[in-house]
């Protein structure tokens, strides 16, 4: 830009900064990432590997600060299953809940720690490894303090997010992405409530708690894991909560109380002394009396009290009731009530919460992770946990590894024109694909019932796309977000509990809660494939207008493939049958695979012939060829080895399985299916 040439004179330099910064030049980065915890780390590996322009601001010196002090006393509750007897490395992350996806196979968190439940420093260790070998870009010792909008129209959406950090250093984001987890200690306001001490501060040392009665706030896993560490050492733990224990193994919600931590449910129920009771802490109140012991009353009795009055003389229950529950003094009150998101860095411009009870602990968000105030704004990791609170894993890190990957997925179709990735094959090779994807893939085992696959049919039904991991609530707008079409029908693929197995009340443990019977899968309990057909894409008010307990609209066809005790759907009749069975029902067409002879009388004697004949045979394949068919056939005998040693026939043709050049197998030989799973020959 022309400045005037006073600029350049002895305060010219002086001047022209000063301009400068009038103008607004601060530093621009397409996208801005909150946090460097597993969610932020995540994201940020996805962004730089795909060439993108980012940054991640960090406040700490290091990534992973929240688990350099959380939980208390160290102990992870997510699992670290180091053998599956599967060398499969998708499946085996069904049952690795703590690494992140990269393609570094060093960076699998089974080489941090050798313990089942592992020590929260073995994550911290991970997560600076992914870091740093995977040169991410991170400003650490950045804490951001306040974010605003920027109205512009040449912005990607209409705005910048403007971040100020702790020195006054601006930056202007296009697109930012929030993972900055739960950290604000979650309180209830009640008379008292101040001589409890918190869970972020309260002394992890038993030997403090030697000989006291102690009583804990809380139900959570912070409550118990609490209860453990001082479990041996005290006179007795109480533990006050307005809601009753839920136990993760009846809900099904990793979130819920773990069995690692509920030796309190144990001493409680064979009546050792510690104990559990249900009120709202809002209708009580702590008084402290004169040799610092806490007594419980009720709120009312409180108020009905002369505020002068000694602290000694204020009615408690069991001046009335001698059998009061809570009649013992305590020497210790501890608060563990989980976390809240904080909302106080964040102008009120970017509409984050709704002042809502439940928004108070996660801001407002749609289904595809972006917030519902401001566009371009994308909550990432336990933060975007209201989407499937109590239902899925998404605020855990085996689960928001593959929402943080949808959003990515988002972000390139929305800014950058790429589509979803999909991979597209002849129908014919339908049920194989859907029996390889719910026998191996974590991203719907772990995200049940919130991601699922989409197989998008093409015209006449003869080719499919298959997409993987899709929010399943943003089906309706498929097309927008993904730069699919999905004009000639699709099929839904998600993984589903029992509708009436889980919950707090339900015995999970009678007698015949399996199903065994292919005419009675869609009974099954745990948790399983469903299939759902739609002719049509479905609409959003049919979204958000469907069923109470459906997670999709109703659909023109469903298909439950039943439950299975090993999580392995291959059984030829009772897994494999039904389900080809069922599509070729919802495509009015045969999906069973041929050799050339059936082809020849299905063609002398049909009018229509089935799939695999009309891309193979009569495209004088024959057998469609495949890798593993071609390295079969060399390891035989059948067939001479041409890829090594480089022959071409006389007359200049490729035998079935050759290379073409760069090393790819034909077009017409793509097929995923190999001669180990060919249970589709039923």
């Amino acid at each position: 830009m022309g400045l005037p040439a006073a600029l350049w004179g002895p305060l010219g330099l002086l001047s022209s900064l000063a301009l400068h910064a009038a103008l607004g030049a601060h530093p621009h980065r397409d996208y801005c990432v909150l946090g460097a915890g597993p969610a932020g780390l995540q994201m940020a590996a996805f962004l730089h590997r795909a060439g993108r322009d980012y940054e991640v601001f960090e406040r700490a010196p290091a990534p992973g600060s929240f688990f350099t002090r959380y939980p208390r006393h160290r102990k992870l509750i997510s699992i670290n299953k180091r053998y599956t007897g599967k060398t499969n490395a998708e499946f085996n992350l069904r049952h690795d809940w703590n690494s992140l996806l990269s393609p570094d196979p060093r960076l699998l968190f089974r080489h941090y720690s050798r313990a089942y439940f592992p020590d929260a420093g073995d994550m911290v260790r991970y997560l600076r490894d992914f870091a740093d070998r995977l040169g991410l870009h991170v400003q650490y010792n950045t804490n951001i303090v306040h974010v605003t909008l920027e109205k512009d129209r040449q912005a990607w959406n209409g705005h910048y997010f403007i971040l100020t950090n702790q020195k006054g250093q601006l930056y202007r984001c296009s697109v930012l992405l929030v993972a900055s987890g739960l950290s604000v200690p979650n309180q209830v306001d009640f008379p008292g409530s101040e001589y409890a001490e918190g869970y972020e501060t309260v002394s992890v040392d038993p030997e403090d708690f030697v000989g006291q009665n102690v009583l804990i706030l809380g139900r959570g896993n912070s409550a118990f894991e609490t209860a453990e560490n001082i479990l041996g050492v005290t006179n007795f733990i109480h533990m006050l909560s307005r809601s009753r224990v839920r136990l993760s193994w009846a809900t099904h919600y990793v979130g819920d109380l773990r069995a690692i931590n509920n030796g309190l449910l144990d001493t409680y129920q064979l009546k050792s002394l510690d104990g559990l009771l249900e009120s709202d802490l809002r209708d009580l109140a702590i008084v402290k009396d004169a040799k610092g012991k806490f007594h419980i009353t009720l709120k009312f009795f409180l108020e009905e009290t002369n505020a002068s009055q000694s602290a000694d003389s204020i009615p408690l229950p069991q001046d009335n009731s001698d059998n009061f529950a809570m009649r013992v003094a305590y020497d210790r009150v501890i608060r563990c009530l989980g976390w809240n998101f904080d909302f106080s860095i964040f102008n009120q411009s970017l509409r984050l919460s709704s002042g809502g009870e439940f928004s108070k602990k996660y801001p407002l968000i749609r289904a595809s992770y972006e917030s519902k105030g401001s566009r371009g704004l994308f909550i990432l990791g336990t933060a975007s946990h209201s989407l499937d609170y109590r239902k899925s894993a998404g605020g855990f890190i085996h689960g928001f590894r593959y929402t943080v990957r949808a959003v990515h997925r988002l972000l390139e179709h929305r800014h950058h024109g790429l589509a979803w990735p999909h991979t597209a094959h002849p129908v014919s090779q339908l049920t194989d694909s859907i029996i390889r994807r719910v026998n191996e893939a974590s991203g719907l085992y772990q995200m049940f019932g919130v991601l699922a696959d989409v197989v998008l049919l093409k015209e006449n039904a003869t080719v499919f796309e298959y997409l993987e991991e899709f929010p399943m609530q943003m089906l309706a707008q498929l097309e927008t977000l993904t730069g699919r079409t999905a004009k000639h029908g699709l099929f839904v693929i998600n993984m589903e509990y029992g509708r009436n197995f889980s919950g707090p009340d339900k015995d999970v443990f009678f007698h015949d809660r399996s199903v065994g019977h292919t005419e009675d899968a869609w009974q099954s309990n745990f948790l399983h494939p469903v299939i759902y057909y739609y002719r049509h894409l479905p609409t959003e008010q049919e979204v958000r207008f469907r069923p109470a307990h459906w997670p999709l609209p109703r659909p023109t066809a469903i298909h439950h493939i039943v439950e299975d005790f090993l999580t392995d759907w291959t059984a030829p009749v009772g897994h494999i049958l039904p389900l080809r069975r069922f599509l070729e029902n919802c495509l009015d067409t045969d999906l069973r695979s041929f050799y050339a002879e059936s082809c020849f009388l299905f063609a002398l004697t049909r009018q229509k012939l089935p799939p695999f004949c009309q891309q193979g045979y009569l495209q004088m394949q024959g057998l469609a060829s495949t890798e593993s068919l071609r390295k079969h056939g060399v390891e035989s005998g059948l067939l001479p080895d041409y890829a090594t040693t480089g022959q071409v026939l006389e007359d200049g043709s490729q035998q079935p399985g050759d290379r073409e050049p760069g090393g790819h197998l034909p077009a017409t030989g793509h097929l995923i299916q190999s001669l180990d799973s060919s249970k589709q020959e039923l």
